[in-house]
């Protein structure tokens, strides 16, 4: 075991120097603003939607308050004018034209909840209403209780939705005295067809599916008539009525269906079995063009080309190659089904797990229900009838090439390795699949990485972990060439300290016709000749400079980089932390700076379609993430939303880059929150907050909002709190004393500013951070007060657990990822024990918070039971909180709320010496689970 003399050594050390900071710039606070609250949660706004129209004359967003109703915001983008405010809009779409903007309207918050108060059923609770804005009038329609509604994804003056419609009798329901039938997901809903400039309305009874083509010219849809027989029906453009392709019998059925690019041709799968108790269905394919009175049958249960007695996949949606050639649809297996004659009392509920399983029952449940209806792939030829098998087991991934117009797919077989379920690192043979005859050829036998085919399929690419290189497999030549070799620079994670091969950069893409790949390194764009890889050109000049950039693709109809056209890149230095937008040309090796500062630019980069319109967000710790519109050379981006102005009344804070030495001199960087009203005089409490690195997070903005897992920087902050973020770098083997070794020097650090009160400092943690924060308490007792969340504590015992939600094994977690063992726990048994909190649980003097739910599916509920056993014996101050039937993090907002409340509660009164609330005077017994909460301050004795 290591020696932990760290303590006294950090402690004797000089503090190091403090380094430049860069700090945000805000303006003079306001004497009336308030700490933020508990309360200001609900009306706190968000942006969920945000979308352009084809030409970019239009923006819509959707902004909703955290609970409650929100608006749908329609703004002219030239010059940012307010065109309307829809009350409640959600999902909303732009025409291909530009001229309509369609969208549900939700009801109200409050009427849907007291209708559920009540206890209405599902069917008498308020509806979605269908609203349709004219762009060109202003006029607004809406359609009452909205199921489903689509536009052409190209096309534009058309508009189909299902609504409920009451139940109507038929002549043939009074003749009989039947009820008469009711719409619902069973029977199919009323579909409407609107003729957007004359509003004309068309509408169709029963509709189970419907889908236009791409351009708007046809809509199909199945739909059952009054003798409940089914029909696949076609509408097309400048007819009358839609006319029927396929008419079945009652109890068939027709789904899956699909259009190809032109919207000339279609297809669909066909149930024809019309008993609905029979448990094995024997669906058809089915195709049609346009021409065609009729639909023919094409792959069936006799002439499908998988193994002996497999079937057409039903739950698989049948996909056209971009020319239209080919067919692609899912086979399977004859399904297992049960013996629906035996009794509950008959049935063997019976697991065996075989110590030769590909996957383990854990992951075969997980998956059971996605395995029903898993599918592999199969292709038609829709010219010579010939039906190809592309995969045949469950294992094998297929990758269609170009769009599925090349005459070969990308199959990925893991099976072989798939027994091999200690290892996260997936690993697969890749061949070449003839969608002519089904033909095989390998090209990579046990790839750690993932095979991908470049656009127009003249190459499969690969990273190979093992070998820390690009690699492309030439289709034409049957070559095979290395992109990189790390002797310039490298092409993986330079940072990175797992026990394992370290991960790629990425790549940009392809540029036209496949002649050149543009590949990642930390900082630069390296365009790559992939039949001379020495032949290669850096595009940009971040290294010396320290800065990122990365390219932005805005038409998502071009699949390859245009090297005639100037590329949008974003930008981000890692010292400054600046972000912002360059644009390279590469017609004269030009680099331009266009848009960049302190501040965030937002994952998401939108281009209107059919114009150089985009929107993006910018966001600092203080500033929220609005969007702006702008043009491509962004010479005057425009803030276009005004999300949550309440905050100006709010106390708020700054945020600032540090930097000190961890315990063995690695210099390191992390984040120091301040309250806005800071004062270098005043003593504070701190909180410590940590989860890898989190120093690139400068510009980050925080809103208020419930606890999901971890901390909110900026309640803190504006409750008078300071906050440190430090970065954590790892040492194989070690990473608990990592963690040591980093935190405390850097808490230290923050002590020798003096405005830090050193009898006021608390931690907090989630997750891996959740274990860090338990481990830190069992060696040193700097922190008043501790928060762990999902916790190990015994990495012996949760080493051979489970992962509940995806049904892996934990072991990779210590061997080769996070937790950083670097090897079994039968291998270094003494690093399991030396990094396990548990069995130094006697050290503990400082009092424990712990947050671990009994659904966990990520760290198994024991590990929080066994710390808190373990102190609870030692008579140590420590509290759980389960809430019941959650899993890692908190997704009910109920329980994020009441997590916030005690998670604060606690903090205030150790921090800030406030009475204790009585859950943590007493407790909360069993049975008022759920009827008190015990969050008043405890009465004093």
């Amino acid at each position: 075991m290591r020696s932990f003399y760290i303590v006294f050594l950090v402690f004797c050390a000089v503090f190091p120097s403090v380094a430049q900071k860069k700090k945000q710039q805000v303006p003079a606070p306001a004497v009336s603003k308030k700490a933020l609250h508990h309360s200001v949660y609900d009306s706190w706004e968000e942006i969920p939607e945000q979308v352009l129209s084809d030409d970019g004359k239009y923006a819509a967003f959707v902004i909703n308050p955290q609970q409650g109703d929100g608006y749908l915001y329609l703004y002219r983008t030239a010059d940012g004018h307010l065109v309307s405010r829809i009350a409640r809009g959600s999902e909303v779409k732009f025409t291909g034209d530009g001229g309509f903007a369609v969208f549900r309207i939700k009801p109200q918050f409050l009427a849907v909840k007291e209708a559920r108060r009540s206890k209405k059923k599902k069917e008498e609770l308020p509806k979605d209403s269908l609203g349709l804005f004219s762009l060109v009038t202003g006029e607004l329609v809406k359609w009452p209780s909205v199921i489903s509604y689509q536009v052409p994804e190209k096309g534009s003056g058309w508009l189909a939705f299902q609504a409920e419609r009451a139940a109507q009798k038929t002549p043939s329901d009074s003749l009989s005295k039947r009820k008469p039938r009711k719409e619902n997901e069973e029977n199919g809903y009323s579909l409407t067809l609107v003729n957007l400039p004359g509003k004309a309305e068309s509408n169709y009874p029963f509709v189970k599916e419907y889908v236009f083509s791409e351009d708007g010219a046809r809509l199909a849809f199945s739909t059952v008539d009054s003798a409940k027989s089914a029909s696949i029906m076609v509408w097309e453009r400048g007819t009358d009525a839609p006319h029927p392709i396929l008419k079945g019998l009652a109890g068939q059925s027709f789904k899956k269906i699909a259009f190809d690019k032109s919207g000339t041709k279609l297809a669909f799968v066909g149930d024809l079995d019309t008993n609905a108790k029979t448990q094995i269905r024997r669906p058809q394919l089915y195709s049609w063009k346009k021409g065609d009175r009729e639909a023919q049958s094409r792959v069936g249960e006799g002439n499908q080309p998988g193994p002996q007695g497999w079937l057409v996949n039903a739950d698989f949606t049948p996909r056209f190659s971009k020319d239209g050639r080919l067919l692609y649809y899912g086979i399977n297996p004859l399904p297992v089904v049960p013996d629906t004659t035996l009794l509950p009392e008959e049935i063997v509920d019976l697991e065996v797990w075989h110590w030769q399983d590909a996957t383990l029952q854990t992951q075969q449940k997980v998956t059971a229900e996605a395995d029903k209806k898993k599918a592999c792939l199969a292709v038609l030829n829709l010219a010579d009838g010939k039906s190809t098998a592309l995969a045949t087991t469950a294992s094998e991934a297929v990758s269609l090439v170009n769009e599925g117009d090349a005459n070969f797919v990308v199959v990925s077989d893991p099976g072989p390795y798939l027994h091999a379920h200690w290892d996260w690192n997936p690993k697969a043979d890749i061949y070449l699949v003839s969608t002519e005859n089904g033909a095989k050829k390998r090209i990579r036998e046990r790839l750690e990485g993932k095979a991908t085919a470049s656009p127009l399929g003249k190459y499969v690419y690969w990273f190979s972990n093992p070998d820390t290189a690009w690699f492309a497999y030439s289709t034409d030549r049957q070559t095979l060439s290395r992109l990189t070799d790390n002797q310039l620079v490298r092409f993986a994670d330079e940072e990175d300290d797992h026990p394992d091969f370290p991960s790629e950069y990425g790549i940009a893409g392809w540029t036209t016709g496949d002649e050149y790949v543009v590949i990642y390194d930390r900082y630069d764009c390296w365009l790559i000749d992939p039949l001379r890889p020495g032949n290669r050109r850096k595009l940009t000049d971040g290294r010396e400079r320290k800065q990122r950039y990365r390219y932005i693709p805005l038409d998502p109809d071009q699949r390859n980089i245009d090297l005639g056209k100037p590329l949008l890149l974003r930008s981000f230095n890692e010292t400054t932390k600046q972000e912002g937008f360059y644009v390279y040309s590469f017609a004269d090796n030009k680099l331009t700076r266009e848009y960049e500062g302190d501040f965030r630019i937002g994952a998401q980069v939108r281009k209107a379609r059919a114009a150089d319109k985009l929107l993006f967000t910018r966001e600092t710790f203080r500033d929220f993430p609005n969007w702006y519109v702008s043009d491509l050379q962004m010479k005057h981006p425009r803030q276009i939303t005004h999300a949550n102005r309440q905050q100006e009344e709010y106390l708020w804070g700054t945020v600032e880059l540090v930097e000190w030495n961890s315990a063995d001199g690695k210099a390191l960087k992390g984040l120091l929150y301040k309250p806005e009203n800071f004062d270098p005089k005043r003593k504070y409490p701190m909180m410590t907050y940590f989860y890898e690195r989190n120093s690139d997070n400068l510009h980050t903005h925080f809103a208020p909002k419930p606890i999901r897992s971890y901390i909110n920087f900026s309640y803190f902050t504006s409750n008078d709190y300071l906050v440190f973020v430090p970065d954590i770098v790892y040492e194989i083997g070690y990473p608990g004393q990592s963690a040591y070794s980093c935190v405390v020097p850097g808490v230290l650090n923050m002590i020798g500013k003096g405005f830090v009160d050193e009898s006021r400092i608390g931690i907090s943690g989630h997750s891996w951070g959740g274990y860090q924060t338990a481990y830190l308490v069992t060696r040193t007792h700097l922190f008043k007060a501790a928060e762990a969340g999902a916790p190990v504590a015994n990495m012996t015992s949760a080493y051979g657990g489970v992962r509940w939600d995806t049904g892996l094994v934990r072991q990779a977690q210590y061997e080769k990822t996070q937790s950083r063992i670097g090897g079994t726990l039968w291998e270094k048994p003494l690093q399991f024990i030396e990094n396990s909190p548990l069995f130094f649980a006697d050290r503990v003097q400082t009092p424990l918070l712990m947050m671990h739910n009994d659904n966990d599916g990520a760290v198994p509920w024991y590990q929080g039971i066994e710390f808190f056993l373990a102190l609870k014996r030692l008579n140590k101050p420590v509290w759980m909180l389960n809430y019941v039937g959650e899993k890692h993090g908190l997704t009910k907002r109920q329980n994020m709320t009441d997590f916030a409340v005690r998670l604060y509660q606690y903090f205030d009164h150790y921090l800030k010496g406030a009475p204790r609330p009585e859950w943590m005077e007493t407790g909360l017994p069993y049975l008022e689970k759920g009827i008190n909460q015990r969050l008043q301050p405890a009465s004093k004795p």
